[in-house]
């Protein structure tokens, strides 16, 4: 995923810039060091807020992980406040995504202090579970789905078509089952019954709702076997664009420009094209 953080880079020279590289880029020793412990640090510490939702492991080891999480928490204070020092806008940053991912995810933790009392035991479970959004913060270290976000972003028209003809033909379907199938064997409405043509179709199968008679029957296989070939469209779609993306991406240097943050520069580029920086 490709990330601007849109924040102000010191000079490099400086100790807030090694800091910046330390924190911010990821082609240097230090850099990749860095990554490497806050990924498994969000990892565990999304472990540790899953693993105290179940009862019995929470009474069990409940204050082994109740220590986990401010040991975590401490930790991605620290780091929180580290990105803001090494900046030069400290503000801009906090108010960036991923600025207000940082925050996310302490607050709730030290939160959970003050919120004390029964009638607070709601919000501070609602508190708890906020910290599965740490896991947002491995976004900027997994370059490989901006493959995934261009195969997307390039096959929206393709697969906005494909709905749309799946759409009428699960309105289609529901219909003529609906005058096919007696009200009795759960068909009640054409809403229902389109309801029951889309579960058939992606071949989910809940069987709340089937069809009794040999005719509806007969339908509904014809649409269990069209189910396989219509979900297959969608991956053809967007794996082609995929590797389109793939082969594209592999032409563009992985740098970030030191001035304005951007990426995508060619391989041989010597200044940013965007700002005309030194790269």
């Amino acid at each position: 995923m490709e990330v601007n953080q849109n924040i102000d880079k010191p000079k490099p020279r400086s100790w807030r810039g090694v800091l910046y590289e330390v924190i911010f880029e990821a082609d240097t020793p230090a850099g990749k060091a860095f990554d490497v412990i806050l990924i498994l640090s969000i990892l565990l510490s999304v472990l540790a807020v899953m693993l105290n939702s179940v009862a019995s492991i929470e009474e069990k080891i409940g204050y082994i992980l109740h220590t986990a999480e401010w040991v975590f928490t401490i930790l991605f204070t620290i780091e929180y406040l580290l990105r803001l020092i090494c900046v030069d806008k400290p503000w801009r940053y906090a108010k960036s995504f991923f600025g207000l991912v940082d925050l996310l995810a302490v607050v709730p933790t030290y939160l959970g202090v003050f919120l004390v009392g029964s009638h607070y035991l709601l919000v501070i479970r609602m508190l708890r579970v906020l910290r599965i959004f740490r896991v947002l913060k491995l976004a900027p270290y997994l370059g490989e789905a901006s493959f995934l976000f261009k195969a997307l972003r390039a096959s929206r028209q393709k697969i906005t078509v494909f709905l749309v003809t799946v759409l009428t033909l699960v309105v289609i379907l529901g219909s003529i089952m609906y005058l096919i199938e007696d009200k009795d064997n759960g068909f009640t409405s054409i809403p229902r019954s389109i309801y029951w043509a889309i579960v058939t179709l992606t071949t989910v199968g809940y069987g709340d709702v089937s069809p009794q008679t040999p005719l509806g029957q007969g339908l509904a296989a014809v649409i269990m076997i069209l189910g396989y070939s219509i979900i297959a469209i969608p991956t053809g779609i967007v794996t082609v664009e995929f590797d389109r993306a793939f082969k594209a991406q592999s032409q563009i240097s992985t740098q970030v420009c030191p001035e304005c943050y951007a990426e995508g520069h060619d391989t041989d580029a010597k200044h940013c094209k965007y700002c005309g920086a030194p790269l």
